[in-house]
């Protein structure tokens, strides 16, 4: 008989944005999904209605659309599942696993103050569970309010963990939890197990914060006469103080990192490495690579560390991997926001702005580092970087004669192209005295076509400029070495 298919599922609540945490969590099951020919589902718990909106269903929905990780089957909503939970729960009942309980919270909570007073643990001490089956049907046809309690078996309970191996609880320190609250809506483990069984889910992967919940989960499946999933408790993810990942740490909204900058490719194998090595060393994957290395083996115990700089390298190696023409449409979003160029001026210069991308790439981090790198190439005004000015300007006299030098060997220039102008200007180097320091050139050169100390080769600016636009920003930097001012404008 040939094995199930894998079914995974990743189940948020839609109290909020979706978090890098469980952005990961989907990131595994979807990856496993994949490599092992399963199916994905998702599942939104909204059960708590009093936080659920539709506004974080939405944000969920789009964080994972924005990751590339879609789901096999139509979205099942816990909500919808009401009826079924309480069948559940009263198949518990009939079949003697679960018991009603009239204590209320005023009672409960006096018990657990007599409790704490005593310096002891409170933990429920089964009383409605010893009432006579005449007093609790006496009780329900007076209509006293009830919950419906899980009775916990004695022994032990365990299983083999993908990530943890085996983990062991001791049934004795479980309290008889509740399954069904007084208003007949259920609580968190029944309805997840009762989920999970009617979607056929057989492998449960989500964060080590619920290893607690797994043997109430498995008591609930084996009282439901229901097969048990594997289960695999993915570690906790850290910021770099070593303390959970939190708002204190900066962004923790998938959202985010989408608004700056990062690209999605990025982000998934950012997230791919928070708790999980491909081995040898691999660190940037593509998605295929992602699926192709994935396993189990390779998923950690430890806890997983947030470094945003690492988030920002990552980004930076996606961006030389994927070919600028594919780029133009997520970059040409923050061209616009940064008021550097609209949509349909970037299409009309495709080629151009490719080519512009081309250099701009190999040095930014972020799609936010490639439109400020891109500023100079579209602006009229530019600013002069302080240092950039304090080190390559120093001596303004020197520097204007230079600039001047090398805007008139520009402007004679037969043909606007990088070998006739660097032919140009090395010899301009030579006859300047500076021998084969043609840098004393090009410095200073860069600084009035971009305003900074660092970019691309200078041929290259000189050649996506334009002829125009390059004398015209050589002519503010005279202006600018000669009065003293602080910017210039072209």
């Amino acid at each position: 008989m040939s094995a199930p298919i894998p079914r995974l599922r990743f189940a948020p609540s839609p109290t909020g944005y979706l978090h890098v945490g469980g952005a990961r969590t989907a990131l595994f099951n979807w990856l496993y999904a994949r490599k092992f020919g399963g199916q994905f589902l998702l599942r939104i718990e909204d059960t708590d209605r009093a936080r659920s909106t539709e506004e974080s269903t939405r944000a969920i929905f789009e964080g994972l659309e924005w990751l590339g990780l879609a789901w096999d089957e139509d979205v099942v909503y816990q909500g919808a599942s009401f009826e079924r939970h309480r069948a559940d729960a009263q198949r518990l009942l009939d079949n003697g696993t679960a018991y009603r309980c009239f204590c209320t919270q005023a009672e409960l909570a006096e018990r657990r103050a007599e409790a704490e007073a005593r310096n002891e643990s409170f933990k429920y001490d089964r009383r409605c569970d010893r009432l006579s089956t005449d007093e609790v049907a006496r009780r329900v046809a007076d209509g006293m309010p009830f919950t419906i309690r899980f009775r916990i078996p004695e022994g032990t309970t365990s299983w083999i963990d993908l990530v943890h191996d085996e983990i062991e609880f001791p049934n004795k320190d479980i309290e008889d939890f509740i399954v069904l609250r007084t208003d007949g809506t259920p609580i968190y483990n029944l309805a997840v197990v009762s989920d999970d069984i009617a979607m056929r889910i057989t492998l449960v992967m989500r964060g080590d914060d619920h290893i607690s919940n797994t043997p109430k989960q498995i008591m609930l499946y084996r009282a439901l006469g229901a097969e048990l999933p594997t289960f695999a408790h993915l570690p906790m993810i850290h910021g770099l103080d070593g303390k959970k990942l939190s708002k204190r740490h900066g962004a923790t909204a998938v959202s985010d990192y989408q608004h700056l900058g990062i690209l999605p490719s990025a982000m998934v194998n950012f997230l791919a490495l928070l708790g999980w090595s491909p081995g040898n060393d691999i660190e940037v994957m593509t998605q295929a690579q992602m699926i192709e290395l994935f396993d189990t083996a390779g998923l950690q115990k430890k806890a997983a560390i947030f470094d945003p700089k690492k988030l920002e390298w990552m980004n930076g190696q996606h961006m030389s991997l994927i070919p600028s023409d594919e780029l133009v449409a997520r970059i040409v979003p923050a061209m616009e926001a940064a008021g550097l160029a609209t949509a349909a001026e970037l299409e009309a210069r495709r080629e151009w702005f490719v080519a512009l991308l081309d250099l701009l790439k190999v040095r930014a981090r972020t799609i936010d580092d490639v439109v400020r790198q891109a500023g100079p190439y579209f602006r009229g005004p530019i600013d002069y970087d302080p240092d950039a000015v304090a080190k390559q300007w120093k001596d303004r006299a020197g520097t204007a004669e230079i600039l001047a030098a090398a805007r008139d060997v520009l402007a004679q220039l037969a043909s606007w192209e990088p070998a006739a102008m660097e032919q140009a200007l090395r010899a301009l180097a030579e006859r300047m005295g500076f021998g084969d320091k043609a840098g004393r050139v090009f410095q200073p050169l860069r600084v009035a076509l971009t305003g900074l100390a660092a970019s691309p080769g200078i041929f290259d600016v000189l050649l996506l400029l334009g002829r125009s636009r390059a004398l015209a920003r050589i002519d503010d930097a005279l202006g600018y070495l000669r009065a003293g001012t602080g910017s210039a404008a072209s």
